[in-house]
């Protein structure tokens, strides 16, 4: 158990650097150097965040182990399986690119608010912020966190949400620490005009994670859903441009709360629409000409993979072959990583032909309980998952999650050596 809390907490603090969390903690970090004369301040946003980030991972555990208990077999990311959380997750990435880039501005009746309630402003906006970097940050399963995420799936629901808080507790350690280190923040730039530049710098992450978002969500939904998802984030844009538009008559003294109210209004309304539209395309799963799911997987030529059954391991095996199974996702991040850096290279295919082996694909871009229960047998719940089962027969090793070529051509020379 201590194990498992303290690996959990290393994989939090990883996941700050990760391409799916840190654009949101830069930006928030980025908010410090407003505030660096206010230790107060300063201290109250980071106990914000921090709370914010833990009752949304405590959500988050909780939700994972009550599928769990009530035998929906649903690993680390599963939300965003989900057509609709991904629609809804495109937007808000998108939505905050936008303001960032000065289109319009968000939240100023909040701050107004909160300027008569002891400049408390800034409270609410840190706890979202780490309630978002959690949710963001689901698509990534870093060092450390796959053994300390399969413990606490099948221990009793206390010591599993301990697990999943000291994750919290990673994820929002370094800005805590930074907001109570009031001699960090003075150390931080001073503002000037500066800041403009680099707000307007940081829409870019914003816009390049709604991209990927649109990319996934074309993945489990087709060219259908791609062509829905591209017209909702056009007319989204135009209604932003719109409440930005009423925003500045606003500041210039005309009324303007029924432009407002249309243009909120109206994004409620096609939001709605995509969200029902893009569940609905969500359960059509796309396939090749083959039949197989094969989602965002990069094929390597001359190598084809086959759609992953139990059965189908088994049987590879009886037949002699050492089996190398691919857990993946369109929208796992470092799956796509090793599928450029390792699965797409020409030395792979190599590999794969030089040993016979055969070269499986479980996709899970889309919900799969075939899959989500062979992950959870093994006591993992995040993606990726590489297995290597030795041919003849036997229990797979579980090979890293940071993938490398060396590794698969360890696991599967003794793999053929167990045959032999």
């Amino acid at each position: 158990m201590l194990l498992a809390i303290a690996t959990a907490f290393l994989g939090g603090l990883i996941l700050n650097f990760m391409p799916c969390v840190f654009p949101i903690i830069f930006l928030k970090a980025f908010g410090l150097v407003k505030q660096s004369g206010d230790p107060r301040r300063l201290r109250r946003e980071g106990l914000a965040f921090f709370v914010g980030t833990l009752l949304a991972m405590m959500v988050l555990g909780s939700l994972l182990l009550a599928l769990r208990a009530g035998g929906i077999a649903v690993g680390w990311g599963f939300q965003l399986q989900s057509p609709m959380v991904v629609v809804v997750l495109t937007l808000v990435m998108f939505g905050s690119g936008l303001n960032l880039a000065g289109l319009f501005e968000f939240g100023i009746g909040i701050q107004r608010v909160g300027q008569q309630m002891d400049h408390r402003e800034g409270i609410l906006g840190a706890a979202l912020t780490g309630a978002l970097a959690v949710v963001v940050a689901t698509p990534c399963a870093g060092p450390f966190m796959a053994g300390a995420l399969g413990y606490a799936l099948v221990q009793p629901a206390l010591i599993g949400l301990t697990v999943f808080a000291s994750l919290a507790t990673g994820v929002a350690a370094p800005f805590t620490f930074l907001s109570f280190m009031p001699g960090l923040a003075r150390r931080l730039p001073r503002p000037g005009a500066w800041m403009g530049t680099m707000k307007h710098a940081l829409a870019f992450p914003m816009f390049g994670a709604a991209a990927w978002l649109v990319w996934v969500f074309s993945l489990q939904t087709g060219s259908s859903g791609l062509a829905l998802m591209l017209a909702c984030v056009v007319g989204f844009s135009f209604l932003c441009w719109l409440y930005g538009m009423a925003q500045r008559r606003a500041a210039a003294g005309q009324k303007t709360q029924v432009l407002q109210v249309a243009t909120v209004m109206g994004a409620l309304a096609l939001c709605t629409v995509v969200v029902m539209r893009g569940g609905a395309l969500g359960r059509q799963r796309p396939s090749d000409a083959s039949g197989m799911a094969i989602s965002g997987i990069i094929v390597p030529d001359n190598i084809r993979p086959i759609a992953w059954t139990a059965a189908r391991v088994a049987q590879e095996q009886a037949a002699g072959r050492p089996v190398f199974v691919d857990f993946s996702a369109a929208w796992c991040l470092q799956c796509q990583v090793n599928e450029k850096a390792v699965l797409s290279k020409q030395r792979f295919r190599q590999l794969i032909s030089k040993t016979n082996a055969a070269y499986l694909v479980a996709d899970s871009t889309n919900y799969d309980p075939a899959i989500e229960k062979a992950m959870s047998d093994l006591d993992r719940t995040g993606l990726p998952l590489y297995l290597v089962y030795p041919a003849g027969g036997g229990r797979p090793v579980i090979l890293p999650q940071l993938l490398t070529f060396e590794t698969i051509n360890t696991a599967l020379s003794a793999a053929l050596r167990k045959k032999s």
